[in-house]
């Protein structure tokens, strides 16, 4: 009786072993693929030109800002008091409202970024899941999160999440981070 309890015990737990080896593990570098979808290409350009346009904007308001603080400077000593109040308060005005600008254009910059990468975002989510399903994989690791220590390239699914997303095989990544407002 003890050795049909003990052959019972280690039959389940050579079958609870099995299960858990026939899980099918897999992984992937999800931001490599987002930064090979088209889609991306085009989101960075948008933003580029948004950042470029902000970034003008705030250098005409800078050079107003150093033009009216050399124009006081040179002429501060002539200026009568009430003059000097209005000029100064005129500069540091300026200088908020620049402040200002610059803490809004960042703000404009990480909206627009969010709004565009979104779709791109899920597109790439939905074809990982579709692979991932079509594959019998029960799990999908992100390397991109940096939490894995190992992973056999075997289990690589970058390949084949690029092939349902239309993105050619040798295509490599160049992952430059999005304009910054300055």
């Amino acid at each position: 009786m003890k050795k049909l309890f003990y052959l019972t015990v280690f039959a389940a737990g050579m079958l609870g072993t099995g299960y858990l080896y026939a899980q099918k593990l897999g992984h992937t570098n999800s931001i490599e693929l987002v930064s090979l979808m088209p889609e991306t290409k085009a989101a960075d350009a948008e933003l580029k030109k948004l950042g470029d346009q902000l970034e003008g904007q705030l250098k005409t308001m800078t050079t107003e800002y150093q033009s009216k603080v050399q124009d006081f400077q040179s002429k501060e000593s002539m200026m009568a008091d009430a003059v000097k109040q209005t000029k100064y308060k005129e500069i540091t005005d300026l200088e908020s409202r620049i402040q200002d600008f610059h803490q809004t254009a960042q703000e404009t910059i990480q909206k627009k970024k969010e709004d565009l990468y979104a779709p791109v975002m899920k597109k790439v989510q939905d074809a990982i899941n579709a692979v991932a399903k079509e594959n019998g994989y029960l799990y999908i690791i992100d390397l991109s999160a940096g939490s894995l220590l190992y992973a056999d390239e075997s289990g690589d699914i970058t390949a084949l999440v690029k092939k349902k997303l239309g993105i050619p095989a040798e295509a490599k990544a160049t992952l430059a981070p999005a304009p910054a407002a300055k």
